[in-house]
């Protein structure tokens, strides 16, 4: 690290700012004796910022008294480029007042010189200071690379997760239809009413997310009761109503917020507003606001998508039934927003079905 930092701190881009031409020479030539070969001279300060955007700067020497505009002034204008690693500024200076060098400290000053240059101790505080900089700008790129995996690789175990919800939401659909098209489905349609009652984008891409899940626990259901072509009986029935809460097990006890809202949708989007739905009989707001929003998507496709037991409803009929349930089995809120994005959502479903009027 010590060879490197050596290496690096004579590779550093310094600025000197001197109005005299004379003290410019005279710092290069005593700066670049010791190996510092990336020396910018400028005498007019007019010109600093323009050169300091053109590369990396590592280390400033600036002098105070300079017409058209003072070092006070330049370091102003530095100061409100607001960069992350601002490099630190020498002050070169014949003047002695605590007064004046304090006011250069507090306006971004690191260090000063006195004029006329001591070689010695000129050097030992370019060097340290230029060394300390330029640690610092090492550990802030290396925590920028590591920052970029971090980020990458939460995005990486970001979509694994989102796959390994889907493939278990389609798991339990594959026993259900043909193609399990009917999370795609469902889970846009949330998607969009979300969005329409006021969720926020991030809340409303976590039920994009969470919402194929609302079935998994019918993986629990056995397939005579699954795939039976006529209607339940009532102990089929009973048995193919405990899918919530199997759904609601499979998926409890979770910390993250997608799987802790996948597992509300999953416990209640069987829930009705009137309290008649199941497993627990809870009734208006008391349902989690997710919960309604998927009992009235998961409704809508289930009623325009073939099923082993029933034909497709057309859409006209569907939404018909909306309407009749609103304030029984539905929100009304979000009826009338599914009412409001009827086109859109017949849109969603012709474009992940063949779904006919």
């Amino acid at each position: 690290m010590s060879n490197q930092l050596d290496i690096e701190s004579k590779k550093g881009r310094i600025l000197i700012i001197d109005d005299e031409p004379a003290n410019l020479k005279l710092l290069n030539k005593i700066i670049g004796s010791q190996g510092y070969d990336n020396l910018v001279l400028i005498q007019d300060p007019r010109e600093v910022l323009s050169a300091y955007k053109e590369q990396q700067t590592d280390l400033i020497l600036l002098d105070i008294n300079m017409p058209y505009m003072d070092g006070f002034e330049v370091m102003k204008k530095l100061k409100e480029l607001n960069d992350p690693i601002m490099p630190p500024i020498i002050i070169l200076t014949v003047q002695h007042g605590q007064e004046y060098l304090l006011r250069a400290l507090n306006e971004g000053a690191r260090d000063f010189v006195t004029k006329p240059f001591d070689r010695v101790e000129l050097l030992a505080r370019v060097r340290n200071l230029l060394e300390a900089h330029i640690a610092h700008r090492m550990l802030h790129d290396q925590k920028s690379v590591l920052d970029e995996l971090v980020r990458h690789r939460t995005e990486e175990l970001q979509k694994a997760q989102l796959e390994v919800i889907n493939r278990l939401g389609m798991a339990a659909e594959y026993r259900d239809e043909d193609t399990g098209s009917h999370i795609i489905r469902m889970s846009h349609i949330c998607f969009l009413l979300a969005q329409g009652i006021g969720w926020s984008q991030p809340d409303a891409e976590l039920i994009l997310h969470a919402s194929p899940m609302h079935d998994v626990g019918k993986i629990g259901i056995p397939d005579g009761i699954m795939l039976k072509p006529a209607k339940l009986d009532a102990d089929e029935w009973a048995i193919m109503k405990t899918h919530a809460s199997i759904g609601g097990d499979l998926l409890k006890d979770e910390n993250s917020p997608l799987m802790k809202m996948a597992c509300e949708i999953a416990l209640t989007h069987h829930e009705k507003w009137d309290g008649s739905g199941y497993p627990c009989g809870l009734s208006a707001e008391a349902i989690p606001q997710s919960g309604r929003i998927a009992a009235l998507a998961d409704v809508f496709d289930a009623l325009t998508s073939e099923r082993p037991y029933k034909k497709t409803w057309t859409i006209e009929a569907a939404v018909d039934l909306i309407k009749s349930e609103s304030g029984q089995h539905f929100d009304p809120a979000i009826v009338e927003v599914f009412l409001l994005k009827l086109p859109q959502i017949i849109k969603i479903c012709r474009q992940f079905s063949n779904l006919k009027d």
